[in-house]
């Protein structure tokens, strides 16, 4: 069972890869792989610290691939392109 989690989850990983380029991957400043506040905020200047709460999580202060993923998916944050 971890097995199909772990596929699952590096496929959604990978696919979500062309949804976010763009101005989000140009984003991670200090290319940790994760956006903080400011950094979406620098992306996204309508991003308030509420709505960043909600797309975080997991809540531990960044924002990951999967939740900007999710983020997207839910039209809180724009699509590339």
């Amino acid at each position: 069972m971890k097995t199909i989690a772990m596929t699952i989850a590096t496929a959604t990983a990978i696919a979500a890869t062309p949804l976010l380029a763009g101005s989000l991957a140009d984003a991670d400043a200090d290319a940790s792989g994760t956006f903080t506040l400011e950094e979406l905020e620098a992306a996204f200047s309508d991003l308030t610290a509420e709505t960043f709460s909600a797309i975080d999580a997991n809540a531990d202060g960044e924002v990951d691939l999967a939740e900007a993923q999710a983020a997207v998916e839910a039209g809180v944050l724009p699509a590339a392109g």
